[in-house]
């Protein structure tokens, strides 16, 4: 019976070893993935560019945080997560470097296995990688997480990564993702490597779906060391963190103690920054940054105001229409709405001219649609000609000007004739629906941390769409209702933003897929149903050069704007950051933005460092 068995391993072994040699001629072994072209850090570097590898370890800095937790796996549907604490606790695959958004480095994988014909990514974890309790990270941590997020967390995941078919264990220390015959998806390996990995060990007996506040067993530089749920969560350095001299993570991390405290509204951690309560803090408004910091605080240097540029794709902060709303089901209703917002006004009265305005869906990336198609764009276009309206090739894509009153009331005639093309027109001076005889009336969601700030911004907006006869009104709900709501698509329009890649790939299809128009919780709050934007973010992920990869993204651009499912609003080119004059972060004509990741303190005169 041994002797049998023996045999019978042994012929195991040869017919592995056998298939791994005739797989492995057409597979080449990485120290990084590539989207497509070289990458920015070869083998050897040692630290990231925009860091100090240098920086002193100790010390505590206290940020904000909104709205509130009460659980610490932001990959379920269910309750609301503190995100910071996948973050800081939980390690991937592979990253990313701020400066280099197309290619993945080394993390918990130390080698990448990458086959010619792309029909799957192997990734060969690294022997020293370790949770925080000593223990191994394994490759059935790796398969675990994988399947627990696709399976049991929220369903957007399930799209994100629907073209895996399966994952293989190799070994302890190698694993395989398998893709669907036919799949040409370039940026999966990269999207994969971004999975968070917990310890199924940990989750023995455990429900993953089940909200929880014991905090996950993770390998990442801090555990979660005191918290009060919806209050603050504090994270201790991890002194034996197992990847700290790492190339991609030297000279980051470097408090003893990072802590989010939690907040309902932004412009109420102002005065906590200036109390002392909190050391550091991003500023959203434009009038609180030019008017706002007028004190002998900041005028003493005690607090210091950066404004530190970034090169990300602007954020895309937009009014969204929930178009499974029959009201908005008709793009010319949304034009029509979208003619009313005056930006430029806003921009002037009430930013202080700090703003630019969101005019692409990829604002900043170099791909956004401008002018008329041409090129490959065209080339991909022409392909749906017959399903797309004739303006997407004729007419530029372009947001209406309000430089004075004549162009205002100029936007506000069209938006009528809009309405009446839609089957709408003034009844007792209200915009009605001659067919169903329904008023034209909606209401726009905002929420807590934002709420305040935007009512000056609505006012003005309600106001143009009273003259066209359209009443709209605005309410402010607490951050976790304002989630539920829009989870539930129970809402008509919301103000919402969503940080945009600057390489945009997979969750193209959780944003504007119709795989995820009615899945509960997606990111797809809209509700877009279009075979087109369907077919050319297939296009996105499947490119199989840079040129044909931008090409199906300004496509993609100006398929989407024809459609005026939102109306963009704004963005700054750099982060405004205030912060105590405590803290040093390298100076670099990189633009990577506020990276509190990389900084460190000032002077660790009194301080225990651990």
């Amino acid at each position: 019976m041994m002797q049998r068995t023996i045999k019978t391993a042994s012929l195991s072994l040869l017919m592995s070893l056998i298939c791994f040699c005739a797989f492995a001629r057409d597979v080449s072994i990485a120290d990084a993935i590539p989207l497509y072209d070289a990458i920015k850090y070869d083998k050897g570097f040692t630290s990231f560019d925009y860091v100090n590898p240098n920086a002193p370890k100790g010390g505590k800095i206290v940020m904000p945080a909104y709205g509130g937790f009460d659980n610490f796996n932001p990959y379920i549907l269910k309750g609301t997560a503190s995100a910071e604490t996948a973050g800081l606790t939980l390690d991937t695959l592979g990253v990313q470097a701020v400066d280099d958004s197309t290619t993945v480095y080394p993390m918990i994988a130390k080698k990448f296995e990458l086959p010619e014909d792309k029909s799957f990514v192997g990734f060969f974890i690294d022997e020293n990688a370790r949770f925080s309790d000593g223990s191994s990270v394994t490759a059935d941590d790796v398969i675990f997480s994988f399947n627990a997020i696709t399976q049991k967390g929220s369903p957007i995941y399930k799209i994100y990564y629907s073209d895996v078919e399966r994952v293989e264990k190799i070994s302890d220390h190698h694993v395989r993702f398998i893709f669907k015959e036919g799949t040409n998806n370039r940026e999966l390996p990269l999207i994969i490597s971004q999975i968070s990995i917990f310890s199924e060990k940990d989750f023995a007996g455990k429900e993953f779906d089940k909200p929880s506040l014991t905090p996950p067993l993770g390998s990442g530089p801090y555990v979660v060391d005191k918290f009060e749920a919806g209050k603050y969560v504090a994270f201790k350095r991890s002194k034996d963190y197992w990847a700290k001299d790492m190339p991609s993570v030297k000279g980051m991390y470097n408090f003893d103690e990072i802590r989010y405290d939690y907040y309902q509204d932004t412009t109420v951690t102002q005065q906590a920054l200036f109390a002392g309560n909190i050391d550091t803090r991003t500023e959203y408004v434009a009038k609180i940054w030019v008017t706002g910091y007028n004190n002998e605080i900041v005028k003493s240097g005690k607090i210091i105001k950066d404004e530190i540029n970034h090169n990300n794709a602007a954020t895309l902060q937009h009014f969204a229409f929930n178009i499974r709303k029959n009201k908005f089901k008709d793009k010319r209703v949304r034009e029509a709405v979208g003619l009313a917002f005056n930006f430029d006004w806003a921009n002037e009265k009430l930013f202080y001219n700090q703003y630019k305005r969101i005019y692409s869906y990829f604002t900043n990336t170099g791909m956004e649609a401008t002018g008329l198609p041409a090129g490959k764009e065209l080339e991909i276009l022409n392909k749906f000609r017959d399903a797309l309206p004739e303006e997407v090739f004729t007419k530029e894509p372009a947001l209406p000007s309000n430089k004075n009153n004549d162009e205002t009331r100029e936007n506000l005639k069209k938006a009528v004739s809009l309405l009446k093309e839609a089957g709408y027109d003034f009844v007792d001076g209200k915009m009605i629906n001659l067919e169903t005889k329904e008023p034209l009336e909606f209401e726009v969601f905002g929420n807590s941390a934002n709420g305040s700030t935007f009512t000056r911004v609505m006012l003005p907006f309600i106001d143009n769409l009273k003259k066209i006869g359209i009443n709209a009104s605005f309410r402010t709900l607490e951050i976790n209702v304002f989630k539920n709501r829009l989870d539930n698509f129970d809402f008509d329009m919301a103000i919402m933003s969503y940080a945009m890649s600057q390489s945009p790939g997979n969750e193209q299809r959780e944003l504007w897929g119709s795989q995820s128009a009615n899945v509960k919780g997606s990111y797809n709050k809209i509700g877009i149903e279009n075979e087109i934007v369907d077919k050319l973010i297939s296009g996105v992920v499947r490119a199989e050069n840079k040129e044909e990869y931008a090409a199906y993204v300004k496509a993609l651009d100006r398929v989407l704007l024809n459609g005026h499912y939102m109306i963009p609003q704004w963005y700054s080119p750099f982060d405004r950051v205030a912060y105590w004059d405590k803290f040093e972060h390298k100076h670099t004509d990189l633009k990577i933005g506020f990276q509190p990741h990389t900084w460190w303190m000032k002077s660790l005169k009194g301080i225990n460092k651990k």
